[in-house]
């Protein structure tokens, strides 16, 4: 059996497992950091990545969070002459509702004393302060969220979205970058700093000498890697691994699909921002259609209310034509698998479900292009809906995890902070809250548990 050694061994090679090595490698120069995993890199569920980011959520220390990983990515796109390809055209957030108080209040809780500055309200058709989303360029693009609440104004700057839509949250710090490009970039930099990365399955984790001896399956057979400093980034797995080390962590994994087609039709335009119907729907079926749904028990659900949350984005640029959808509307726990459980049904239904903000969609009812890509991956996520960074109660081993469809965005901030507790560095003072520490508070958690949005969109 083959024997190795490392000063930091990182398990997962998806996004957040490189950016945790590309952290630690910038903060602890001439260690050795091993990443292992079974699959290549940034596949399985970074392969399935929406590539989006923003920085609203409901509660301040999530957008403190987010807002961090934004300066981050924003900092490798100019090293790097962009080659994230990061643009900003925003979130368009839309509802039916002429009055969605509660989302308007969750939007000035996420700010928190920032909204007063951050938030612009457009009331009035003629508005001209409400600058639309032009170019797609991150460097000059607005910040805040601009609020457009007069019909004629969102017709004016949202034309192809559904005429009922009373009101659009233009969340202006978000928009896509290329996670494969962001985690190619980062791996390079980590072999350059003496890292590798080890394709292997960890079968036991066993503490040895103040470290850890990690048993592997891979393609060099059967070996031992011992490391000082364990970092648990392995995704959908991260609880398995935590098991081998005597722990329980409170996450679940949900799985959730999307689907990316040649728009040839035109549908799209290719300037609009990364859009969400919020608004829950019941999807636009036939009679037959629903009636044939209605009659058999397994596909009954698919005619009875759905909730809210479909995406749709292009996809390529200006002058690219693909799109992507997606709609996470499943809300049943599943164990991960490397065959992942797609649904042949998935793209009819996404589709009817989009077409409902974008009708011109419906023209590819019973004809989507044969060259269409169906994938999916695993939100592993606490509760809610907060990830996992910090110390685990294994003396040596960080957590980095739980960052439930919103790993690409989250990736450099979760890095950041993985590295900083490795050195026993400062940092932000959002820090102890996405820790396990976090969990100790009852007040806080119950605080959590009772805040009436989770951010997940």
């Amino acid at each position: 059996m083959n024997a190795r050694k490392a000063d930091i061994v990182v398990i997962g090679a998806g996004i957040v497992g490189i950016a945790c090595a590309y952290y630690l490698a910038r903060s602890r120069p001439g260690s050795r950091i091993v990443i292992v995993d079974q699959n290549a890199p940034m596949s399985l569920t970074s392969a399935a990545s929406g590539e989006n980011y923003r920085n609203w959520w409901p509660h301040p220390i999530m957008t403190e969070f987010t807002d961090y990983s934004i300066d981050l990515l924003e900092e490798i796109a100019r090293r790097h002459d962009n080659r994230v390809r990061m643009t900003r055209r925003g979130y368009a957030l839309a509802t039916r509702q002429a009055k969605p108080d509660q989302l308007l209040e969750e939007l000035h809780t996420g700010y928190g004393p920032e909204g007063a500055r951050r938030i612009r309200v457009h009331g009035a058709a003629s508005s001209s302060s409400y600058i639309p989303a032009v170019s797609e360029d991150w460097r000059d693009a607005p910040e805040g969220v601009d609020v457009l609440q007069n019909p004629e104004l969102i017709r004016r700057h949202f034309p192809t979205f559904d005429p009922e839509v009373s009101t659009v949250l233009h969340v202006r710090r978000a928009g896509d970058i290329s996670g494969q490009q962001l985690g190619s970039l980062m791996l390079e930099e980590v072999r350059a700093a003496g890292g590798a990365v080890s394709r292997a399955r960890v079968t036991e984790i066993v503490r040895q000498d103040g470290g850890f001896a990690l048993k592997m399956r891979g393609e060099e057979g059967e070996q031992t890697l011992h490391a000082g400093i364990l970092v648990n980034a392995a995704g959908p797995y991260v609880a398995d691994i935590a098991r081998m080390l005597g722990e329980e962590l409170p996450v679940e994994n949900v799985f959730h699909q999307k689907i990316a087609f040649a728009d040839n039709l035109g549908a799209i335009d290719r300037r609009m921002p990364f859009s969400i119907d919020l608004d829950g729907q019941t999807i636009d079926w036939t009679d037959q259609e629903r009636q044939l749904l209605e009659e058999d028990s397994a596909t009954a659900w698919l005619a009875r209310p759905m909730p809210g949350g479909i995406h749709c984005r292009p996809e390529g640029g200006d002058h690219g034509k693909w799109i992507k959808l997606g709609w996470a509307y499943n809300r049943q726990p599943s164990e991960p698998q490397d065959d992942l459980p797609t649904d042949p049904n998935f793209p009819d239904i996404v589709l009817r479900g989009a077409s409902r903000l974008n009708p011109l969609l419906k023209q590819y009812y019973g004809r989507l292009p044969r060259q269409i890509t169906h994938y999916g991956g695993y939100y592993t996520m606490t509760k809610e809906n907060w990830p996992l960074i910090g110390p685990m109660k294994t003396e040596g081993a960080f957590i980095a995890g739980a960052l439930s469809g919103f790993g690409t965005m989250a990736a450099c901030a979760t890095g950041a902070l993985c590295a900083s507790w490795v050195q026993g560095a400062q940092q932000p003072g959002f820090a102890q809250r996405l820790s396990l520490s976090r969990y100790d508070d009852e007040n806080f958690m119950r605080q959590l548990r009772d805040s009436a949005g989770t951010g997940v969109l």
